[in-house]
């Protein structure tokens, strides 16, 4: 019996036809090749969370490995969101114009470069820096590997099956990253953990050429390098300000990086405006559908991101746990956030993106309500009850996104309308884990009360989510 990835991809398999695109152009590709597309572009999702989670259990042992202090700690983890969000858009805009294909696999070897130079790290700034890198390679994973999607599979049903199996390796990748690196540690180092990810990302790197189909614009529209760079150097300066802002947002450093964010994006949105190509069209951000995507994955990112980012913090300086019970207790959040995001493909097509990420939001803020409320005694099964229904909307909204990230943009620019998806994601991450740290200080009965505090304010906010992209559904 053909699983539902081989049904949905033999739902196109074999037609001839070219692929039309805005305007009239024709792709001069050859056609999709569904299942292999498929396969190749959820293994490597897989792989770029994986490399984004896998420090998140195990942060304080390996910053006491490396002799990190609260910067350098701080860095660790936030370095890839770095490395993503400012290379998610050029990346994407780039795939559209060179190839997908192209791009798909030059970030499949940086990841695996990135992820060889981050084993033998001897500080963690090295670390640091390579984290940066495995995050710029795993853009242009995520970029063009959901546009692949988009082009392989235009029918809207067979889209919608396939970008379930994007949403489910997705919450796969968050959820074993930790558990690999808390069970490699546990056996020996967690530097083994990225030389697995070196060779896991080199044989992606190699299979991609091999088995994907190409996919482009169909014409050279060319790049745009000032618009990458304004973007790329705002947001860079943005999430560097967030993460340093830890220590105290009066610092001068702090100050400057915050005031060129605002210049370079000012920059950035000028520039688009009067460009004859631009990068981002910013007046399609008009379309109610393109709207609520960005402004779903903004709030995913800034709610239930942020806070199951904290979860093994919790767990290990809060209740005395060590780091694999941390890991496995994750799963309970991101085990369901990959069944429920399959479960999307059963959800009727009248249902309408912007309608679905709303009803998703609100069960994501009744998870999070439910993490609230802890003390010095509670149980894990609060915790994990709690994760199971945040996560069981998080699937939701996540295929969800993957679907109208690449059908809210015209088909050229599907790579580009991945890339600001994913961009409001990490953006919003960085935003969110910053908010929770600040409420989350100390240990023990300290950081339990100012996990409450942060559960409430994201629940709230998931809430107020729900509301603005329910308010963009189209009528009936």
């Amino acid at each position: 019996m053909r699983s539902p990835a081989r049904r949905a991809g033999c739902a196109l398999a074999g037609s001839a036809a070219p692929l039309v695109l805005s305007g009239g152009v024709h792709s001069t590709a050859a056609p999709p090749r569904t299942g292999r597309t498929l396969g190749v572009v959820a293994y490597g999702t897989f792989l770029a969370l994986m490399a984004y989670t896998a420090p998140l259990a195990s942060l304080p042992d390996i910053a006491a490995d490396l002799g990190a202090g609260v910067s350098a700690t701080s860095w660790i983890v936030a370095s890839t969101s770095v490395g993503l969000a400012a290379a998610l858009v050029p990346a994407g805009a780039l795939g559209d114009d060179v190839g997908r294909r192209r791009v798909f696999a030059a970030g499949a070897a940086l990841l695996a470069v990135s992820s060889a130079l981050g084993a033998p790290a001897p500080d963690a700034w090295l670390l640091v820096a390579a984290r940066v890198l495995q995050g710029v390679g795993a853009a242009a994973v995520l970029a063009c590997g959901l546009a692949l999607l988009g082009a392989a599979y235009p029918d809207g049903r067979a889209r919608a099956a396939a970008t379930a199996w994007w949403g489910a390796s997705f919450g796969a990748g968050v959820a074993l990253g930790p558990v690999l690196m808390a069970l490699v540690q546990d056996g020996g180092s967690w530097r083994v953990t990225y030389v697995v990810l070196a060779v896991l990302s080199a044989v992606l790197a190699l299979a991609a050429p091999a088995l994907l189909a190409e996919s482009t614009l169909g014409r050279r529209r060319g790049v745009d390098p000032v618009g990458a760079l304004l973007l790329a150097g705002g947001l860079a300066c943005l999430l560097t300000a967030l993460t340093e802002g830890r220590l105290g947002w009066g610092r001068p450093a702090v100050v400057v990086l915050l005031a060129g964010a605002a210049v370079l994006l000012a920059g950035f949105a000028l520039h688009q405006l009067r460009a004859g190509e631009p990068m981002i069209d910013l007046r399609g951000f008009r379309r109610p559908r393109l709207a609520a995507a960005t402004i779903g994955a903004f709030v995913t990112g800034t709610g239930i991101i942020a806070i199951t980012s904290y979860v093994p913090t919790l767990l290990q300086r809060g209740y005395g746990r060590d780091v694999l019970f941390s890991a496995v207790v994750l799963l309970a959040w991101s085990g369901p956030a990959a069944v429920s995001a399959l479960g999307v493909r059963v959800l009727p097509e009248r249902w309408s993106g912007p309608g679905r990420i709303a009803v998703g939001l609100v069960v994501v803020g009744a998870g999070i309500v439910v993490l609230s409320g802890l003390g010095a005694g509670s149980p894990t099964g609060r915790l994990v009850t709690g994760l199971i229904v945040a996560g069981i909307g998080t699937g939701a909204v996540t295929a969800t996104l993957g679907r109208e990230a690449v059908a809210s943009v015209p088909p050229d620019q599907a790579g580009t309308g991945s890339g600001i998806n994913n961009t409001s994601r990490y953006v919003g991450a960085a935003l969110g884990v910053t908010l929770v740290a600040a409420l989350v200080g100390g240990s023990g009965a300290e950081l339990v009360s100012g996990w409450n505090v942060a559960c409430w304010i994201c629940a709230a906010w998931s809430a107020a989510g729900a509301v603005a992209v329910a308010a963009l559904r189209p009528a009936a």
